[in-house]
Order: structure tokens, then C-alpha cells, then sequence
């Protein structure tokens, strides 16, 4: 199978070691061990139990602790039978399975971009004809219903999409997410949402889930963004039973089970989920502050606030590539940023604004010192 570059991946690989002020991270500052137990209490009974559990393949599917801590993330008007649940190996992994186990060869999928890559390179690698509908900055990083319109057809299998958007920040509106069903049901077409920054919303109103909405919604999540454990790499798909069906084929072939320790950690996070998220949402609102007052300070940047999740994307004013900036940038100051043209946006910047505040605010003067001495 012949699949692109997965840009996004290749740019940290060869460029994230070599950064002093990586302002490119898309976690909240990741959570130790201890900081987790400081959160939930009871260290020492959580350590007995998990140096007493034997390693073993644990629960194929997911553990029943975890599945029920997954589901209290989601209102479900539907029936919760219909609704079946599987662990992953992060969100990517369930990302790639859903592609895999529902898109065949000349299957047409609509993609709303800018997002991560697996949206539109997975589909095109499985023979789909990929459309891509790109979020519009006049809009305020909102989609274009009549443009989604005339893109998606009655032989649109899926439609794919993000929510929190990264890189952008946007959040979809509950009109907006409804009319986008609208549009679906209308073709008859499953919905893919990306939602690893569900939680994330800056106003604290969580947005509705595509499962809560659409019969026919398939939500992927994860650990990693919302809850700052990247590192247990777990992740979840909630779909209609037919899909989860397919995707549970393909699932035993690549990952049978999950760590059962991840699956254990997980769980206990899942279940202190509002400490998690009040003290991630602190750090976030604390960065994009940082991040606010240094753009309206800076006559070379310009942005669209973010509404939600942890980046956001700047537009600078100079005549070069993102990627030549950044790798510029990168070799005179140590300041790490995404060119946003690994996200099919050129003449932006990706950034990252809540994984290590105490180093933002000198990354953003660093930039501003090096702007200075470069612009025209």
C-alpha cells in the first residue's frame, strides 16, 4: 500500500530534539506518575494493586471499569447498545482503523481540513477520492455549509472532521455540527469526528459528541490531549454497531489488546476527570493569555483567537516558506514552531501554547527579536 509523508510526523522527527522553546507541542504539560496519584489520593492502596496484577493480555476489548469511565464523557440520546465501544493504541490508532475498516476503494470521502493528516492520506491510500473542504479564516476558522454542500454527494461515504479543530483552535458551534448532520443524513453518510480536544473548550461548555447526535457519528478519542497521558498511548472509537463490527476485524490483526496498565491508568484518570480537566484548562487559558498579549505586541503576527484545545495558527507577514522560517528560526534561536504547510496551510505557523509555560513567554520574545532583525 502506497501512503504520503505524514509531514506533521516527519518535521518533529528531525526537528523537535534540536529545540531549546518548543513551541510546537500540542499536550497540556504531561502529568508524572505522582502528579496523577496528588490528583486522585489513595497512592499507596492504587500501588498495591497494580504491583500485585499479574501482565497479561488483560481484557481483549477494553476493561469494563474503563469502558463505563469512557462513556460518562458522552450524553448519548441514542441507545448506548447501538453505541459499542473499543480501545486503540492512541487516537491514531483509532483513526486508522475506522479508515481501514469502513473505506474501500473508489469509496468518495470529504474531509475537512486543515487537520491531522490520517483525515485525507489514509482514505487516498485505500483508492477513496478524497475532497478536501478547507475551514476559512474569514469565517473565523468556521466551515462553509453551502461549500460542504455542493462537495458532499449521495455517494459520500464519509465525512471526516475535527473537533476542537487543531491547528486552528476553532470550535464548531451546535447549529453548525447539526446542519453538518443535516447534510449527511441527507447522502446517507457516516461522519468521522475527531475529538482528542473534546473537553477542552475554552468557555467550559463542552461541545455535544457526533455519537450524541447522528446515528450514524463515529467519535475517536484519547488520552493524550484532554487529559495530558500521552504517554499511556490509549485511545477509544465509539461507532454503530455495524462499523464496530468491521473495525474489530481489522483490530485483531494489528493490537489485540492495550496495556493493561494503560487501560488501568486510564480508567483512574477518567474517573477524576474534573480535576484533570480544571487544572488543564487553568494552564491553558494561563498560555493563551501569554499568547494574546504577545500577538497584539507584534506588528508581524496576526491571528484568529482560539476557541478551544491548544493551538492556534499565526499568520506572519513575510515573504519565505513556514518550513524555510521555522527551520531558520530553529538554527538562530532554538524557537520550534510547525510550519503550518505540513497542514496544507501556507504562510502560517502551528503553535502550542500550554505545555511548558515557564518557557512561552521566552520563546515569543526570542521570535520577536528575530523578527525584528529579519523583516523587510
Amino acid at each position: 500500500m502506497q501512503i504520503d509523508n505524514f509531514k506533521v510526523e516527519d518535521w518533529f522527527n528531525e526537528y523537535e530534539k534540536l529545540a531549546k522553546y518548543d513551541m510546537a507541542d500540542t499536550c497540556v504539560e504531561s502529568l508524572s506518575i505522582d502528579e496523577l496519584f496528588n490528583i486522585i489520593g489513595n497512592k499507596e492502596n492504587y500501588l498495591k494493586e497494580i504491583t500485585a496484577r499479574r501482565l497479561t493480555y488483560g481484557d481483549i476489548q477494553g476493561s469494563d471499569r474503563l469502558h463505563n469511565a469512557i462513556r460518562s464523557l458522552y450524553n448519548h440520546d441514542y441507545s448506548l447498545l447501538s453505541r459499542p465501544i473499543t480501545i486503540t493504541h492512541g487516537a491514531i490508532g483509532a483513526n486508522s482503523l475506522v479508515m481501514q475498516a469502513l473505506i474501500e476503494k473508489g469509496d468518495k470521502v470529504v474531509s475537512i481540513v486543515p487537520t491531522y493528516q490520517q483525515h485525507y492520506s489514509i482514505p487516498k491510500s485505500l483508492g477513496a477520492d478524497v475532497h478536501l473542504v478547507f475551514l476559512k479564516e474569514e469565517h473565523n476558522w468556521g466551515i462553509d455549509l453551502d461549500e460542504l454542500r455542493k462537495v458532499v454527494g449521495n455517494n459520500t461515504k464519509l465525512i471526516c472532521m475535527n473537533n476542537p479543530n487543531n491547528p486552528t483552535g476553532s470550535v464548531m458551534p451546535e447549529e453548525t455540527l447539526n446542519e453538518i448532520v443535516k447534510i449527511a443524513k441527507v447522502n446517507d453518510s457516516y461522519i468521522l469526528c475527531d475529538e482528542v480536544y473534546r473537553g477542552l473548550e475554552h468557555n467550559r461548555q463542552i461541545s455535544k459528541s457526533i455519537t450524541d447526535i447522528y446515528e450514524k457519528g463515529i467519535s475517536t478519542g484519547s488520552m493524550s490531549k484532554v487529559f495530558s497521558l500521552a504517554g499511556l498511548r490509549l485511545g477509544w472509537i465509539i461507532s454503530p454497531k455495524e462499523v464496530m463490527d468491521k473495525i474489530i476485524v481489522h483490530r485483531e490483526y494489528n493490537t489485540i489488546s492495550v496495556s493493561i496498565l494503560d487501560d488501568y491508568f486510564a480508567a483512574l484518570a477518567l474517573e477524576n476527570k474534573e480535576k484533570i480537566l480544571d487544572r488543564n484548562l487553568k494552564k491553558i487559558l494561563e498560555g493563551k493569555k501569554i499568547m494574546s498579549d504577545w500577538v497584539k505586541s507584534e506588528p508581524h503576527i496576526s491571528w484568529i483567537e482560539p476557541q478551544g484545545g491548544t493551538t492556534c495558527l499565526l499568520k506572519y507577514d513575510m515573504n519565505i516558506s513556514s518550513v524555510d522560517l521555522c527551520k531558520q528560526l530553529l538554527n538562530d534561536t532554538g524557537v520550534l514552531f510547525l510550519p503550518a504547510s505540513t497542514l496544507e496551510m501556507e504562510g502560517y505557523l502551528r503553535a502550542g501554547y500550554c505545555s511548558d509555560i515557564s518557557k512561552l513567554q521566552l520563546g515569543l520574545e526570542r521570535f520577536s527579536d528575530w523578527l525584528k532583525s529579519h523583516s523587510l
